[in-house]
């Protein structure tokens, strides 16, 4: 490793991530197959890549919006105080409501927004996520859709950020020890 350089080390492939984002649009095209469509929760900005990717696997006619929560402040470990800096423009009351997140981790922010959800009074929230870190859990969450669950490692890419650095990357890699902050 050059000096100055972070050594990003690959956790998942771009195949390895795009067979199992085809196989979670399965099972959410299966399970919506008999009902009325969800409508799409991407959590930004980790998500995008992501939700994109799943939009175009799930064979339904579903809609999208969008939500931006906030809990690390300037650092890289959750203040534990969440933020709503953008909020949903679409109906949600009497909706299914899917939401997509790239990471769970502790949990708070997900937690957050499902209550939140809720309060709008849909007819179901459920959670599609692209990676669990269950090892940093602070409050339970149900994931109905999970693509991988992972260690406790600082991971980059597919969208997944490291202080808006490394979004761009095709596959899901981790910051290796020495390099690596506290945090997602």
């Amino acid at each position: 490793m050059a000096a100055g350089r972070t050594e990003i080390r690959c956790l998942f492939s771009a195949e390895t991530i795009a067979k199992r984002v085809q196989e979670l649009a399965i099972e959410i095209t299966t399970a919506y197959a008999n009902q009325p469509p969800p409508l799409l929760i991407g959590a930004l900005k980790g998500s995008w890549i992501f939700m994109a990717d799943l939009v175009r696997q799930i064979k339904l006619p579903i809609c999208c919006d969008f939500v931006k929560l906030s809990s690390y402040g300037a650092g890289s470990t959750t203040t534990g105080q969440i933020k709503m800096q953008l909020d949903m423009t679409l109906p949600t009351k009497g909706q299914h409501l899917l939401i997509v997140e790239d990471i769970i981790d502790t949990g708070l922010s997900t937690d957050w927004l499902i209550r939140h959800l809720r309060g709008k009074q849909p007819a179901s929230v459920r959670v599609c996520a692209l990676l669990d870190k269950p090892s940093r859990r602070r409050v339970p969450v149900t994931i109905d859709y999970l693509g991988f669950t992972i260690p406790d490692h600082f991971i980059v890419g597919y969208g997944i950020d490291w202080a808006e650095q490394h979004r761009e990357l095709p596959y899901i890699g981790y910051i290796a020890e020495g390099d690596a902050p506290h945090g997602k």
